[in-house]
């Protein structure tokens, strides 16, 4: 609990940065600023530059400029949202797949999804928090080299090219984290040649969906809860519902963004606290001013110094405890030491009285066959041999009635399987027999 707490008041304080956010639609550029601070967020500026497409690059490129030097902005780079129908968005899972092996993977399974050749493509992937589920973005290679050549004839510094679904997710844990146990969020898009429905949202089975449909809404809103697998009670919102509200709604003179123009203009304001997917190459990626990070940097400073402060303080107590551990055992260990040799004089002793016992337990049983023996054989019979083991006899002798001595010892608790092992003969006083049988009394 107390580094859940520790982590959320890290971010509190790294909620900290300026950003530029540009959705390209269909005809419109949209262009929102954004400032982020630990208390809130605020909408800077926006802008709607027309017919983008048709019109000189350079022209409405020295509009943008010129809105961003009014707000003292110049020196970022925005992250441009392009249409939701130019990027494919699929979700992988990859359970086992360690973060280094992640790119192996996911370009493994790459040509399945997407219809194109593997050279028309780009690609970037992200792993959904600590799960195994990836989100993956494919964009055709023209698409976004159209948009990054456009954006650099027009003077625009980008720091990424993403979709409005990314964009979201990340600004949308800015502040309060979304519902837990899932919902979507659904808006209409006006942005392209014909009305659409643009669903956003999230469900353990699928923790970022981002899609859009030519349906009706309720339509489309069903057919988004069963790609997640949703309860049917599972709250249907707005995007403005899942982003973090704009604590002033900037100049009255200036249009509201779309909710996918303010979120990419907050995810770009702290790409330290989490960036959308990218498919801009690395090559061509610009990056903002460090400078408007300084009090953010000096306040985390403050804390890694309190933290190693509180760290030599936690080891200076354990160093002193273990010292007086130390010094206890110190103490202790010549008792210790006495106890473990009387415990191993203790052990050697039992071992002697058992061994003893065992003896005393053999002679007795010993004493106990020669005497039923002794009764087996009546005189004149008598025995030239007799070997006893712990768990056998051996008799050799000669009796006028050996043949009854095999039943003799068969009937007798203390032996078991008798037999002759070797033809009987006669001798001078009668049969000359061995036998040997199997003691039931040689355990004990």
């Amino acid at each position: 609990m107390a580094a859940v707490i520790e982590t959320q008041a890290l971010r509190a304080l790294l909620r900290f940065g300026t950003g530029a956010g540009i959705v390209a639609g269909d005809r419109d550029l949209e262009i929102c600023l954004a400032r982020v601070r630990p208390g809130g967020a605020r909408r800077i500026a926006s802008l709607r530059i027309e017919n983008y497409r048709e019109r000189p690059a350079s022209e409405w490129g020295a509009e943008y400029a010129r809105l961003l030097a009014r707000h003292q902005a110049s020196h970022l780079a925005a992250w441009l949202v392009i249409p939701r129908h130019e990027v494919i968005v699929r979700h992988v899972r990859l359970p086992g797949v360690a973060d280094k092996d992640a790119p192996a993977a996911v370009a493994f399974q790459l040509d399945s999804l997407h219809p194109f050749s593997s050279e028309e493509v780009l690609h970037d992937f992200r792993r959904i928090g600590r799960t195994a589920s990836f989100s993956v973005a494919v964009a055709e290679q023209r698409v976004i080299d159209f948009y990054t050549a456009l954006f650099a004839e027009a003077g625009v510094k980008l720091a990424g090219i993403t979709f409005s679904g990314s964009a979201v997710f990340v600004s949308s844990r800015l502040y309060t984290p979304p519902p837990a146990q899932g919902f979507l969020a659904v808006r209409a898009d006006e942005s392209g040649a014909a009305p659409a429905i643009e669903i956003y949202g999230e469900s353990p089975a699928c923790p970022l969906f981002s899609a859009i449909f030519d349906e009706p809404r309720e339509r489309a809103t069903a057919l988004a809860a069963a790609e997640l697998r949703l309860d049917p009670g599972a709250p249907v919102l707005s995007w403005d519902d899942v982003l973090p509200k704009p604590a002033a709604a900037g100049p009255a003179s200036e249009p509201a963004p779309s909710p996918p123009a303010w979120a990419a203009a907050l995810a770009a304001a702290c790409p330290h606290l989490g960036a959308p997917l990218n498919l801009l190459p690395p090559p061509m990626r610009a990056s903002s001013s460090r400078a408007q990070y300084a009090p953010a940097a000096a306040l985390a400073a403050v804390l890694v110094m309190l933290g190693a402060a509180m760290a030599a303080d936690g080891f200076w107590m354990d160093r002193q405890y273990r010292k007086t551990l130390e010094a206890e055992m110190a103490r202790l260990t010549p008792q210790a030491q006495r106890v473990e040799k009387l415990d191993r004089e203790l052990a050697a002793a039992v071992q002697r009285i058992e061994l003893l016992e065992s003896f005393r337990r053999r002679t007795r049983g010993h004493l106990d066959t020669v005497l039923e023996l002794n009764s087996m054989i009546p005189p004149p019979g008598w025995l030239m041999s007799l070997q006893i083991t712990a768990d056998q006899v051996a008799l050799w002798g000669e009796s006028p009635r050996a043949d009854e001595l095999l039943k003799k010892l068969e009937d007798s608790p203390r032996f078991q399987a008798a037999e002759f092992t070797a033809p009987l003969s006669r001798g001078a006083g009668g049969d000359v027999f061995r036998i040997r049988a199997r003691r039931e009394d040689g355990a004990r």
